[in-house]
């Protein structure tokens, strides 16, 4: 099966809302739902790669994702789509080496454009524009 590094990141995406929706459902019935792939197909290593690594750094994210956030606002106010999206976008640009800083930022606003809305999309690239800033100082 071949799926583009973009198709990847929208199914991580749609796999991550799902697992946050219903943490019991199997990841595999996720990809193969959402990719409509057969049961016999090889799932990609780089979405598996992805949604693993998101998961297993949840917890850090999400505080980066709060230091990021204006006085007032909390992690539990952000929209879904924006929080997944935000947490994918700082896993890339903190794990993914081989992968451009400007890559990782316009596939988060890719993901924005897709499953978001215009506001939420700018709110996202200050956001990973101003990690960036912090941590390459």
């Amino acid at each position: 099966m071949d799926i583009t590094r973009h198709k990847i990141r929208e199914t991580a995406f749609q796999t991550l809302f799902a697992l946050d929706a219903s943490p019991d459902t199997s990841r595999e019935t996720i990809y193969h739902s959402v990719l409509k792939m057969n049961k016999d197909d090889q799932v990609p290593a780089y979405l598996d790669q992805l949604v693993t690594g998101v998961l297993e750094h949840k917890d850090e994210l999400d505080q980066q994702i709060s230091s990021l956030l204006a006085n007032g606002w909390t992690i539990d106010r952000l929209a879904k789509p924006d929080l997944i999206i935000l947490r994918l976008g700082l896993y890339e640009l903190q794990y993914e080496e081989a992968l451009p800083t400007a890559v990782a930022i316009n596939e988060a606003l890719q993901l924005a454009r897709t499953f978001s809305d215009e506001k939420s999309r700018k709110f996202i690239n200050g956001a990973l524009g101003n990690f960036v800033k912090q941590h390459n100082n």
